[in-house]
């Protein structure tokens, strides 16, 4: 064998006893510190005690009060004013209309925190509002988001919290926590928007609203603001797979107060039917939509009880009737003068 060939399988071999000597330390090093204990190993539970949940960093436990310093706020009204508005002015051209209906308290120097209860159809629904809703309001307003969708990363989560001043809310089950920390938010002044159908429509039509916007409204005593949407759902309803651009109407209606004699059940059917009238006022007229609410004909955002075909038929034929009512609203012509 050659002499280079030797010496270079001599250092080979002790390179070879160099590893095995640092994976035997390392073995040595291990079995030192798992029978050492605290604090090179975390501590024991004693069987007896009762361990506490542990709190998660996204989902229904992300943490958003980071969201709401004077820096957050600051960057969100930066966005909204911006880039928020700008994309949803770009996707939905919208044409807000009942704002008159807020003047008397928006004049206020105190005005009151609201909750804006509207139907969902659509992801735009979120920025649609937080560019829609007037001051002082806007200045101040949180939305409530599913924490399955907009929480389910770090950055998804805080993407939402900061962008939409979102709060994670859990729609499979009852949570006080979500509740808790609202409340908490209303009581500093601050506004909620809120979608009580609990998520998008999956054929056009709405969903039965849940009672959280009546329950968090008869607890901190605050008025509801009704809002109808409409069309969101054309633009980027659920289950598309891209943004077609159109035009949608947000109507806001009066704010409404739960009576003495109203408990929160009745009370939110009273909010639902309220946006119902709204959506029926934004389809045809103000005087219509009036008259079909003094005679309790007003259609219901749930549609027909129906399945299939049969929703989707009524659901188009609702629209060309309320295609039809807006030209039947003539345009007063002057006469000619020969």
């Amino acid at each position: 064998m050659a002499a280079g060939q030797q010496s270079k399988l001599v250092a080979f071999r002790k390179a070879a006893r160099a590893v095995d000597s640092v994976g035997r330390r390392v073995t040595i090093a291990r079995a030192t510190i798992g029978r050492a204990g605290f604090p090179y190993r975390a501590p024991t539970t004693p069987g007896h005690a009762e361990l506490q949940p542990t709190k998660g960093k996204t989902g229904i436990d992300f943490d958003t009060e980071w969201a709401r310093t004077p820096l957050a706020n600051r960057v969100r009204k930066t966005l909204v004013a911006g880039p928020l508005r700008a994309a949803v002015k770009t996707f939905a051209d919208p044409r807000i209309q009942g704002l008159d209906r807020l003047a008397d308290l928006r004049r206020r120097d105190d005005a009151p925190p609201m909750i804006f209860v509207a139907n969902h159809h659509s992801h735009l629904d979120a920025p649609l509002m937080l560019t829609s809703i007037p001051a002082p309001w806007r200045d101040k307003l949180f939305v409530v988001a599913a924490a399955d969708y907009f929480f389910t990363s770090r950055v998804t989560s805080a993407a939402s919290a900061l962008a939409l001043g979102a709060i994670p809310i859990d729609r499979s089950t009852v949570n006080r926590r979500t509740s808790d920390q609202a409340a908490a938010l209303i009581a500093d002044g601050w506004s909620m928007v809120i979608f009580p159908e609990g998520g998008r429509s999956p054929d056009g039509w709405g969903q039965p609203f849940k009672g959280g916007a009546a329950f968090l409204a008869d607890k901190c005593r605050v008025p509801v603001v009704p809002v109808h949407i409409d069309g969101t759902g054309a633009i980027w309803g659920k289950g598309a797979s891209r943004i077609k651009p159109g035009s949608v109407t947000v109507t806001f209606g009066a704010p409404l107060h739960q009576r003495d004699d109203e408990n929160v059940r009745r009370f939110s059917d009273r909010i639902e039917r309220a946006v119902s009238e709204l959506g029926d006022e934004s389809l045809y007229d103000w005087w219509t939509a009036r008259q079909r609410a003094a005679a309790g004909a007003t259609p219901r955002l749930t549609g027909p009880a129906a399945t299939g075909w049969r929703r989707a038929w009524a659901l188009g034929d609702h629209r060309q009737r309320g295609a039809a009512a807006r030209r039947r609203r003539q345009k007063r012509r002057w006469p000619t003068l020969d």
